[in-house]
């Protein structure tokens, strides 16, 4: 075993990438009112280019996927010009960015909608969820559920974020279909209740996830796409009866698009509100299952280290790991793990969401 198998190169897709190192998408919500990335996020971002690939924080599609304050969008020509910055500065460390698309479904709240409007989901289920507004973190409003000529429009959310992403200057995009979202919503039946061509069935329940994807591999191309996926994690109370059946189609149907990468959350690795924490897979499923199923390239995530990393990439596990929370407090965590040098103290949790420089721009880098 040696830490060398996570500096060999490897290609995803369309994306080079100078290790296996990668950065997981983590919402720090430093973009302001405006949503728009701004400076200290570009220098956050080019701290961290060592990572052979970062995956943005995820960013709305539109005001209507919108569902947590000061959290950049990809739909508005200044949200653009703002990730250019981002992407530039990045590409001139040398580093490889892709930008995680984002609608919130029903994790919102009237206050960020248009016109107070409902927030919209795969059904008008509530469920037992919260999200940060202007006033704190609160319930969320009643969502009503789509209606089937929406559901177009939704998918062109998506297609429309893509080829901004592009303009900005991204190596690629990946699909947040993970964590109690619009899309996981749409595939999970403890939240969809449809009785159309988008519920009931593995197979309908799959068809949003479906048809957003080959609408953004049509717009940037099905080697810079890559979704995410978070089949063994329950987040926002969206649960579903049998998520090995539903999983593993997904999977085998995302092999068939030529995807850049799927990246598979395998457990939460913080103690972050958004997660109720449980492991509600259901006995006998297991991250072997879905490597079984997918013979493209997986990115996987969840409490990994150095020499658990290791291991998956050189058991064939994984192409490669994503981290989150060590990239909080190790901007250079790619260049520690070369050296064998300790990491820094967590972060506090106080700093994770909103504010400026502390506890986002402001960590030694590693001695010598």
């Amino acid at each position: 075993m040696s830490v060398e198998s996570l500096f060999t190169p490897v290609t995803l897709g369309a994306i080079p990438l100078r290790n296996r190192i990668v950065m997981a998408p983590m919402t720090r919500a430093r973009a302001g009112l405006e949503r728009v990335p701004n400076q200290i996020m570009a220098e956050h971002y080019a701290q961290r280019a060592g990572a052979g690939l970062i995956i943005s924080e995820a960013s709305q599609v539109s005001v209507q996927g919108t569902g947590s304050v000061f959290t950049p969008g990809i739909h508005t020509p200044e949200q653009v010009a703002g990730w250019r910055r981002v992407t530039d500065a990045v590409h001139a460390r040398g580093g490889a960015i892709a930008l995680q698309l984002w609608h919130v479904g029903r994790v919102s709240h009237a206050s960020m909608q248009e016109d107070g409007a409902a927030p919209v989901s795969a059904s008008a289920v509530r469920g037992n969820v919260n999200t940060f507004t202007l006033e704190g973190f609160v319930p969320t409003t009643p969502p009503r559920a789509l209606d089937l000529e929406e559901i177009p429009g939704v998918i062109d959310q998506f297609r429309r974020g893509a080829r901004n992403a592009m303009e900005a200057g991204f190596d690629g995009v990946e699909i947040h279909g993970a964590n109690g979202y619009l899309v996981d919503q749409f595939l999970r039946d403890g939240v969809n209740q449809r009785g159309d061509a988008y519920g009931g069935s593995v197979e309908n329940r799959c068809r949003f996830l479906l048809e957003v994807t080959d609408a953004v591999c049509e717009t940037v191309g099905s080697d810079r796409t890559a979704v995410r996926l978070s089949p063994f994690t329950v987040t926002w109370d969206c649960v579903d009866s049998d998520p090995a059946s539903l999983f593993l189609h997904a999977v085998r149907e995302l092999d068939r698009r030529s995807l850049a990468f799927v990246e598979i959350v395998e457990r939460m690795s913080a103690p972050v509100a958004v997660s109720d924490g449980g492991d509600r897979a259901g006995a006998g499923f297991t991250p072997e299952d879905i490597q079984a199923a997918y013979g493209g390239s997986l990115i996987v995530n969840g409490s990994y280290d150095r020499q658990r990393a290791v291991l998956a990439v050189e058991g064939g596990h994984a192409q490669c790991v994503s981290f989150a929370r060590p990239y909080i407090a190790n901007p250079d965590l790619a260049e520690r793990f070369a050296a064998g040098a300790e990491l820094n103290p967590d972060a506090s949790l106080l700093t994770y969401y909103g504010g400026g420089a502390e506890g986002y721009t402001d960590f030694p880098p590693m001695e010598g």
